[in-house]
C-alpha cells in the first residue's frame, strides 16, 4: 500500500517535473522566437529626445520657441524626488525593486484575459519605456512578450535613474506637452522645482489618459485620479498624513482654468523676425533638426528698437491709408440679441478671428449710436463712461462712394466689430477712443549694424497675424532710384570723379521696335550737371547716360558683388532700378557704403548652441586682439581685426556716401529726414508711384523702408520715397542713434579735397563758401578734368526751351576768397519732352 502511494506520488511528481520542464521549454521557445530581431535597446543610452528650439533676444530674453512636440528635456538630477515619487506611486510602486517586469501583475492580467475579460495592462515603467521608444502601441500578446523581453534587457543595460529619466522626458501628458518639464510649464507655468505636492500628483495622474483628466472640462474625474495618486504617495511613505490631507483638500488650479497665467503670454507674439529665423534655420539645418533639436538661438534682435521699428512703419502705413479717406471695416458683426448682455458680447469679441498684435489697438463692438458718438464695448477693458468714439474721430473716413459722415450712423453699424485706439486726456487717462483700420497698403522695414550685418530690427508688414508674408525678405520689388548709387559707384570705380559732368537731356531708346523715352520726375532737363546733383536730385536721364557710358555689364557686376542681385540683366532700364530685389538685400548693400566698402553678410542670428550647450554656429568671425585683457586704456576700445573682402574701393565708398549726405541735407529727403548725426541715404519711387523706398545710414546703423500694395498699383500722384518712407526712417533712427550714437563718416587715406560748385561742377578756390559749395574728395594722383560732359553717346537735342540754374536749385550764390558774393551765370537747359521711366 505504501509502495502504491509512493508510486502514485512519484508519478505525480514526475508529471509535474516534466510539465514544468516542458512549460519552461515552451516559454523559452516563445521568448526565443519573439526575442529574435528585436530593436536594439542599447540605442536608448544615446537618447536625444525631440525638444523645443528656443530663440532669445540679443540680451538673452526668451522671445519665441518652436517644436513639433513641446518637450523640455530635464536630466534625472534636475527632476525633484517629489515628482519621481508621484509617478512611481501612480504607475509602478515597485520600480526600484523589480527586474523590469511585475510577475504578479502579469499573472493577474493573464487570468483576467483567460476568464474572458479585456486585456489590461500590467506594464512597469521600464516596459512603458520600451513601448514608447521601440515598439508599437497595439494591445496584443505578441507586443507584450516583446516588451517584457526588452524590459529585462534594458534593466541590465541602464540604471534605474536612467530608465526613469527616459520615461519622464518622453511621456505624453496632454496639451501637446511631452515630458514632465514641459507639462509643468503648460499646466502651472512653473519649473519642476516649484511644483506643490498636489500639482506633482496631478501630472502623475495624466499618463493614463490625458484628455480624460483635463483640469477644467473633466475637473471631477481629474480630482479623483489626482487624489488616488496622493493616497498612493502617502501609503508608500513619500508624504506624511498631514501633507496628504492638505494636498487632497486643494482644488485643481491650472493655466487652463485661468488660475495661472499662461507661459505663452509671457512671450511676445510671434513676429516677422522670429518667423524669418525659423525659415532660414529650417533651410540651413533642416526642418526636422530645427523643430526637434533643442537648439538655443541667440538672435540679433533688440526688442526696444524692434518695437520702435514696428511702430514707425505702422504709423507711416496708417498715415497714408487715412489720407485716402476710405473706410473698409472688418465685415464682422455681433448679433443684436448679444449686445444687451456684457458677457455675451465679450464672448463674441473673443471669438472674432482678427489680428491682436497691433500695439495700442483694441477690438471693440458698437453697442449703440447717437447723434454725436458711437458707444462701444472694448475687449479687455472694464466698462467705462469713456467707452465711445466721438463724431470728430470718424470724419476722416467714408465708405466707398459715400460722403463723409454727418452722424456716426452714416459710417458705423450697430454690432459692428471695429478697431479702436485710446485717446489720452489731460489727466493722463483715457478720454475717448478713435476709430482705426488695418491699411490696404503694406510695407517693410529693416535696420542693421553697418559693421557686422547684425539685423537689430525687422518688420515685414503691418501685422504678422494679418499676413505672415515677410515683405522685407520675401517680397521682390523694383527699388527705383534707390538703386542709382550703385550706378554712380561703378562710374567712380572706373575712372570717373565727383567733378565729372553728365548731360541731363532728353533720351530716346529703341527697345525691340518700341521707343522708350525716360524722364525726370520734374519733367524738366537741366543740361550738363555734376554727379553729386544727379544723386541729390535723383536725375533719371543723367543716370541712364552715365550707365550707357560706363557699360551696363559693369553696373551689373557691381550690383551682384554687393548682393543686390544674383544675376542682374544688363538692360539700360535696370540702371533706374527696374529689376526687382528685396529690401533685406538693399539694406545690406548700403551697409557696405557706410563701412568703407567691406562685405557684410546680414544675419538674424549671433550664435547657435545645440542641446548640450556646444556652439555650432557663430556669425562674427572677426578677431578681437584685446578682448582677453583685463584692462583697456581709457578712451580706447578693443581692437578688432577683419579679413573681410573689400567689395569697393574705400575712397569710392566715401565719395558715394558724401553724395548721399547731400540727398538728406538738400535733396529728395531733406524735408523728412533730420537726425542729430551725419546721415546719408537715397529715396526711390517707381513708375506710376507703385513702390516707394528710402534706404539710409549713419556711421553705425543702416536702415531701409519700403511701401506699396502687395498687388502693385499706383499709390497716387505725389507719393514718393522721401515723403512716405523718409518719416518712417527718421522716426526709427531718432531712437537708434540714442543707443548707437553716430559721428562723421570716416575719410579713408589716399585722397584730397577740392571745392566745386555742385550745380555747374566749376572748380572753386579753397576759401570759397556758400550753399552751393561742396568739398569733393579725389584720389591722390588723379587730376579732375573740369568742363568735359559725358553724354553716353546719346544726342543732346536742340532748339528747346531752357531751364535756368534758379529753376534747378533755389540757392545760387558763392562767397569768394576776397569775401565777395557772386552769382554763378545761368547754364543751359532743355525742354519738357514727355517720356517715361523710374525715378
Amino acid at each position: 500500500m505504501l509502495r502504491f502511494i509512493l508510486g502514485i506520488f512519484g508519478a505525480f511528481f514526475s508529471f509535474l517535473t516534466i510539465g514544468a520542464v516542458l512549460a519552461a521549454l515552451a516559454v523559452g521557445g516563445v521568448f526565443w522566437m519573439y526575442g529574435r530581431d528585436l530593436p536594439n535597446h542599447e540605442q536608448l543610452s544615446q537618447y536625444t529626445p525631440a525638444t523645443i528650439s528656443r530663440v532669445y533676444s540679443d540680451e538673452g530674453e526668451l522671445i519665441d520657441e518652436f517644436a513639433h512636440e513641446r518637450r523640455l528635456f530635464a536630466a534625472s538630477s534636475e527632476i525633484p524626488d517629489l515628482v519621481k515619487e508621484a509617478f512611481i506611486s501612480a504607475e509602478d510602486k515597485n520600480f526600484y525593486t523589480h527586474g523590469g517586469y511585475d510577475p504578479l501583475g502579469i499573472a493577474a492580467a493573464a487570468l483576467s484575459m483567460a476568464q474572458g475579460g479585456a486585456l489590461r495592462g500590467a506594464s512597469t515603467i521600464t516596459q512603458q519605456v520600451m513601448k514608447n521608444f521601440l515598439l508599437s502601441s497595439d494591445r496584443s500578446a505578441e507586443r507584450k512578450i516583446k516588451e517584457l523581453i526588452l524590459a529585462t534587457r534594458l534593466e541590465a543595460t541602464l540604471s534605474k535613474e536612467q530608465i526613469l529619466e527616459l520615461y519622464l522626458n518622453e511621456i505624453y501628458l496632454g496639451q501637446n506637452s511631452y515630458g514632465v518639464a514641459a507639462a509643468a510649464q503648460t499646466y502651472f507655468n512653473k519649473k519642476l522645482s516649484d511644483l506643490t505636492i498636489e500639482e506633482a500628483a496631478y501630472l502623475a495622474a495624466l499618463p493614463k489618459a490625458p484628455s480624460t483628466y483635463h483640469p477644467v472640462r473633466e475637473r471631477e474625474r481629474a480630482t479623483d485620479r489626482r487624489n488616488f495618486v496622493l493616497r498612493e504617495m502617502y501609503e508608500n511613505g513619500h508624504i506624511t498624513e498631514a501633507e496628504y490631507t492638505e494636498a487632497r483638500a486643494q482644488p485643481i488650479r491650472s493655466v487652463q482654468g485661468g488660475e495661472y497665467e499662461s507661459f505663452r503670454r509671457s512671450l511676445p507674439p510671434r513676429n516677422y523676425f522670429t518667423d524669418e529665423i525659423r525659415r532660414q534655420l529650417s533651410r540651413d539645418f533642416g526642418e526636422a533638426e530645427f523643430f526637434t533639436g533643442g537648439l538655443s538661438v541667440r538672435s540679433t534682435l533688440e526688442p526696444d528698437l524692434q518695437a520702435h521699428a514696428s511702430t514707425a512703419l505702422r504709423r507711416g502705413l496708417e498715415k497714408y491709408d487715412r489720407s485716402r479717406g476710405i473706410y473698409r471695416g472688418n465685415n464682422l458683426f455681433v448679433p443684436p440679441e448679444r449686445l444687451e448682455n456684457e458677457i455675451d458680447w465679450r464672448i463674441s469679441l473673443e471669438e472674432a478671428d482678427l489680428p491682436r498684435d497691433i500695439d495700442g489697438w483694441a477690438l471693440a463692438v458698437v453697442l449703440s449710436l447717437t447723434e454725436d458718438r458711437a458707444v462701444i464695448g472694448v475687449e479687455g477693458q472694464e466698462v467705462s463712461e469713456t467707452d465711445f468714439i466721438p463724431l470728430s474721430e470718424l470724419t476722416w473716413a467714408a465708405r466707398r462712394g459715400q460722403p463723409r459722415p454727418r452722424v456716426p450712423d452714416d459710417l458705423l453699424r450697430l454690432g459692428e466689430v471695429v478697431y479702436v485706439k485710446p485717446v489720452v486726456g489731460d489727466d493722463g487717462g483715457i478720454s475717448h477712443w478713435s476709430l482705426r483700420q488695418i491699411p490696404e497698403i503694406q510695407g517693410a522695414f529693416v535696420a542693421m549694424d553697418v559693421n557686422t550685418g547684425r539685423v537689430i530690427a525687422m518688420q515685414g508688414g503691418f501685422s504678422y497675424q494679418k499676413s505672415v508674408f515677410n515683405r522685407a525678405t520675401q517680397a521682390t520689388r523694383q527699388p527705383g532710384s534707390s538703386f542709382k548709387p550703385f550706378v554712380y559707384a561703378t562710374a567712380l570705380d572706373n575712372g570717373y570723379t565727383p567733378a565729372t559732368i553728365v548731360v541731363d537731356a532728353p533720351i530716346e531708346v529703341n527697345i525691340g521696335g518700341e521707343i522708350w523715352r525716360p524722364k525726370n520726375y520734374s519733367n524738366k532737363f537741366y543740361g550738363p550737371t555734376p554727379l553729386r546733383t544727379g544723386i541729390e536730385r535723383s536725375r533719371n536721364l543723367m543716370t541712364i547716360r552715365l550707365a550707357q557710358a560706363v557699360g551696363m555689364n559693369k553696373v551689373a557686376e557691381h550690383a551682384e558683388a554687393f548682393g543686390v542681385y544674383d544675376d542682374m540683366k544688363p538692360y539700360l532700364a535696370n540702371s533706374l532700378g527696374s529689376e526687382e530685389t528685396t529690401l533685406y538685400r538693399m539694406v545690406a548693400a548700403y551697409a557696405m557704403f557706410a563701412n568703407g566698402g567691406e562685405r557684410v553678410e546680414p544675419t538674424l542670428v549671433d550664435r547657435i548652441q545645440d542641446r548640450f550647450g556646444r556652439t555650432i554656429y557663430r556669425h562674427d568671425q572677426r578677431q578681437c586682439l584685446d578682448c582677453d585683457s583685463l584692462v583697456v586704456p581709457a578712451g580706447l576700445s578693443p581692437k578688432i581685426v577683419s579679413d573681410r573682402e573689400q567689395v569697393m574701393d574705400p575712397i569710392t565708398a566715401y565719395q558715394i556716401t558724401s553724395m548721399m549726405q547731400g540727398v538728406v541735407e538738400r535733396g529728395t529727403a531733406a524735408r523728412t529726414v533730420n537726425l542729430p548725426v551725419p546721415t546719408a541715404g537715397k529715396t526711390g519711387t517707381t513708375n506710376d508711384e507703385k513702390d516707394v523706398w528710402f534706404v539710409g545710414f549713419t556711421s553705425n546703423i543702416v536702415a531701409g523702408c519700403y511701401m506699396g500694395h502687395d498687388n502693385p498699383r499706383s499709390l497716387g500722384r505725389g507719393a514718393s520715397g522721401g515723403g512716405m518712407c523718409g518719416p518712417v526712417f527718421n522716426e526709427f533712427m531718432q531712437e537708434a542713434v540714442k543707443v548707437y550714437g553716430g559721428g562723421p563718416f570716416e575719410v579713408p587715406p589716399g585722397g584730397y579735397f577740392l571745392k566745386i560748385d555742385r550745380v555747374t561742377g566749376q572748380r572753386l578756390p579753397d576759401t570759397a563758401t556758400g550753399a552751393n559749395v561742396v568739398a569733393e574728395y579725389f584720389r591722390d594722383g588723379v587730376d579732375p578734368v573740369f568742363g568735359y560732359a559725358v553724354d553716353g553717346g546719346f544726342a543732346m537735342g536742340g532748339n528747346l526751351p531752357l531751364f535756368s540754374r534758379d529753376e534747378a536749385l533755389s540757392a545760387t550764390e558763392v562767397t569768394t576768397s576776397t569775401g565777395e558774393v557772386k552769382k554763378i551765370p545761368q547754364k543751359a537747359g532743355f525742354g519738357t519732352i514727355s517720356s517715361g521711366g523710374l525715378y
